[in-house]
């Protein structure tokens, strides 16, 4: 009698029922052949490790065996048993295969050979077949659910902050634009500019770059709130840490400080880091040795000191060095590479803002441990950050990592009214658009602050990759929109 109901390859490595009969269901990796049996490398993406399946010809016929190639996706029917070879506890004895989907060896690309990232971009909608993209998505999915337990467990209620917004959060003007209006024939106002009063929204709108604004309207009724949702930069770099969609967490909490902010940001980043080692211990292992790999085809003096596990357990096991901006200052200024000339950005004088380079030197090099810069020049900080009694200074931090320098960023946010009107005048942003924001700041303000964490960038460091585009199923890139 057939099987109906089919086994998760995951489970089925796990298990000790020798003898059963199992129905598992993937996609072939590799075929070979040895004394007139196949062995049939089969994955379904639920874990990085094959099950391989036995196939004598005597059991199935040679048609179906000759269509079995690689790519090729099957249902296989037949007895768990435990492995007579070498690589894996058990294997299953096939009594019946089943073709589901043909993969035209001749054309598939993804034959059975190390294949370049760079190539894999190329045909993004088969990589996720790969044990490297099989294993960037597993722990990508573990990060998700990880991001909304911690807050979960912390009373942290999560908000949807519109994709569609009138403001912009950063006052970097590097936004998408949202229109109807037809570009060929744009309304026009009496001095020639467009006319959005004739668009969907009736006023101009664009692709939110930011969800801290709208989250910190929520924070001041509900107390402590998160947000995890899409965000976009239209910033024409084509660099690899930066994309033009990405992800952002990014929790506003009413009554905390600066100080109290930069504990949470620690307490969560030491928790999603604790977490990847726990619960993804065959993915990073792959991913480890997968880095380990790439490292010895740099220079020596481009190779990271520390192999990916190494990063992940520095953080996990290491306090962050909190550090004032202005001892960051000087202790670059009066480094060896700053005095030598190595670094491409030379430090010279208070106010320069920092580069990834410097934020790698302090983490890497002088502190070896994570590091929290805090207190920046207010003027290279945002409107919305609370200014220091010195006037020079906003309370703003960054949290700087191994391998990658910032990976979170935030403030306390400015609570009085006037202090905030004033900063909005100096980036030319326009009280009277801003009237919704300045409410919370005359209707029962209170001292809150907040800070965000780019999903993407997190999962460069948990996962090793070099490349932001590897890290995200479908990377949006200056003159890249495919799918």
């Amino acid at each position: 009698m057939a099987i109906s109901k089919r086994t998760k390859i995951k489970e089925l490595l796990g298990s000790k029922e020798y003898g059963s009969t199992i129905l598992a269901k993937g996609w072939v990796r590799t075929k070979r052949e040895n004394k007139n049996v196949a062995f049939i490398a089969l994955n379904d993406g639920s874990i990085i490790h094959n099950l391989q399946v036995v196939a004598d010809p005597n059991e199935i016929p040679t048609e179906t065996l000759d269509k079995i190639t690689t790519g090729a996706c099957i249902s296989v029917e037949g007895k768990l048993v435990e492995s007579q070879g070498k690589g894996q506890r058990v294997e299953v004895l096939a009594s019946s295969i089943e073709v589901l989907g043909l993969a035209d060896p001749e054309k598939f690309p993804l034959q059975p050979k190390r294949h370049s990232l760079e190539f894999l971009r190329e045909i993004a909608h088969l990589r996720p077949r790969t044990n490297t993209f099989g294993a960037i998505y597993r722990v990508r999915h573990a990060m998700i659910f990880a991001v909304h337990r911690f807050f979960t467990d912390r009373g942290f209620l999560n908000i949807h902050t519109p994709i569609i917004t009138g403001s912009d959060a950063e006052g970097a003007g590097e936004m998408f634009r949202v229109t109807t209006l037809d570009i060929e024939d744009l309304p026009k106002t009496e001095e020639g500019k467009v006319d959005f009063q004739n668009d969907f929204f009736g006023k101009e709108t664009n692709l939110t770059v930011s969800g801290q604004l709208e989250g910190e309207l929520a924070a001041m009724a509900l107390s402590e709130i998160y947000t995890f949702g899409p965000t976009f930069r239209a910033e024409n770099s084509n660099t690899t840490r930066h994309l033009a969609e990405f992800w952002m967490i990014e929790p506003e909490m009413a009554f905390y400080n600066l100080n109290e902010s930069m504990d949470l940001a620690e307490d969560f980043l030491k928790y999603l880091v604790n977490y990847a080692l726990t619960n993804c211990k065959d993915d990073l292992e792959f991913l480890n040795k997968r880095a380990l790999d790439e490292e010895k085809n740099k220079k020596q003096e481009e190779r990271n000191e520390l192999s990916l596990l190494e990063r992940l357990q520095f953080v996990a096991d290491n306090d962050f060095e909190r550090v004032s901006y202005t001892e960051a200052i000087d202790i670059l200024r009066n480094s060896k590479p700053n005095k030598k000339k190595k670094f491409q950005f030379l430090i010279d004088a208070w106010g320069a803002d920092l580069q990834s380079e410097h934020e790698r030197f302090l983490v890497e090099k002088h502190f070896k441990k994570p590091v929290i810069l805090f207190d920046y020049p207010s003027e290279i900080k945002a409107f919305y950050m609370r200014q220091n009694d010195d006037e020079k200074t906003v309370a703003a931090m960054d949290v700087l990592f191994p391998g990658i320098g910032e990976i979170i960023g935030g403030s306390q946010r400015e609570e009085r009214y006037d202090k905030l009107v004033q900063r909005m005048k100096a980036f030319n942003i326009e009280p009277d658009d801003m009237k919704w924001y300045l409410d919370t700041r005359i209707y029962g303000t209170a001292p809150h602050s907040g800070f965000g964490l780019g999903f993407e960038r997190l999962m460069q460091f948990i996962t090793g990759m070099g490349n932001i585009r590897d890290v995200i199923p479908f990377p949006r890139t200056p003159g890249n929109a495919e799918f």
